[in-house]
């Protein structure tokens, strides 16, 4: 019994650990790939920065969590002197998704504009 108390108290903060970082690497890779849409489709013909930061919302909204959609901004920006979209979203993702000290999350993404 006691080889089994001790195993557990090794394994339970291992697996907690691992369960963390997959949310992370899922809540930010999703979040990334938000904010790449949305920022290719504010930078589409006749679209404003709002737009995708509204497509990004939907995004997000779609996969993960509303809390996850509420600190999305957009703005016009220059890449390589090209006119081009960038699209920011700031998250914390809270201890194993339920609270506790979270891990703070700023991912972006950009788009060159289409010119006529």
């Amino acid at each position: 019994m006691v080889d089994f108390v001790l195993v557990v108290v090794v394994l339970v903060p291992v697996f907690l650990g691992v369960l963390q970082v997959a949310l992370v690497l899922f809540v930010r890779n999703t979040l990334t790939a938000a904010a790449s849409e949305g920022a290719r489709y504010a930078a589409t013909l006749d679209r404003d920065p709002a737009a995708g930061a509204a497509r990004t919302r939907a995004q997000i909204r779609g996969v993960l969590a509303g809390r996850y959609a509420h600190d999305v901004t957009a703005h016009e920006t220059t890449i390589d002197g090209a006119p081009a979209v960038e699209v920011t979203v700031h998250v914390v993702v809270p201890a194993l998704g339920i609270g506790g000290p979270g891990v703070v999350l700023d991912v972006s993404g950009h788009a060159i504009e289409e010119q006529p």
